[in-house]
């Protein structure tokens, strides 16, 4: 929640509190930011008349990205404005808000709109896409250019995880405890032998490698910043 007046702000945090939420609050868009980045929201309540900067740029600063930034350009965004003239909700709209909330309004129907929104996503976030490389986590089904690929458990369950942040390092550690629950590195072959495996049927149309191995760290899904042929790789969310 980016809220510039304190009571205001205030006030929202602990009503949204009691509804279940965990809210993160800033009072400025440079602090919003950064609480973006570091904690990756589900949601962003945006407040169009911030002290440093206009909601509505923020908002597009959100969509665009910025250099050496990683957070979720998805990620949906509800702008809360004391305009309400119908050129400011269209505004809004332009600059990617999923909902646009005009002052003054009903605490209700702002947790309606909220929740309706979150609905929205949730939908969407059962499709994951990398390049050409597609997940359906509802179906848990996996395609390469639209063609089916049959995966194990173990190897989907990997591919999932890569897939969440596809341009990170996941280490080995973390993919071990994640997947199969190990406390413990130990001498274990299990990962690397399943994302052999994994990298393997991924490629057997003779496309990209997706899984990527970082020596002595973990394993990747490859990203934009890291290929020389400067495509696109997203997560739908």
């Amino acid at each position: 929640m980016v809220e510039g007046d304190a009571p205001i702000r205030a006030f929202l945090e602990e009503q949204l509190a009691d509804d279940g939420f965990q809210v993160l609050a800033a009072e400025a868009a440079r602090p919003a930011l950064e609480l973006v980045e570091r904690e990756r929201p589900d949601l962003v309540l945006l407040d169009t008349a911030l002290p440093d900067e206009s909601g509505f740029e923020v908002c597009s600063r959100l969509r665009a990205g910025e250099p050496g930034r990683t957070w979720n350009r998805d990620v949906p965004v509800i702008l809360v404005s004391p305009r309400a003239e119908p050129v400011d909700r269209v505004r809004g709209f332009a600059r990617g808000c999923d909902d646009y909330l005009a002052r003054p309004f009903v605490y209700e129907e702002l947790l309606a709109r909220m929740r309706a929104v979150l609905r929205r996503t949730n939908r969407r976030r059962r499709l994951l896409a990398v390049r050409d490389l597609t997940i359906d986590t509802a179906a848990r089904l996996v395609s390469v250019g639209g063609v089916p690929v049959d995966l194990s458990v173990k190897e989907y369950d990997l591919l999932l995880a890569l897939a969440r942040e596809p341009e990170r390092v996941c280490t080995k550690e973390e993919l071990l405890r994640e997947v199969w629950n190990f406390r413990s590195l130990g001498r274990t072959r299990t990962l690397d032998s399943h994302a052999s495996r994994l990298r393997r049927k991924l490629n057997e149309g003779g496309g990209h490698a997706f899984v990527l191995n970082v020596w002595g760290v973990g394993y990747r899904l490859v990203g934009a910043h890291t290929t020389s042929e400067g495509e696109d790789t997203r997560l739908l969310s």
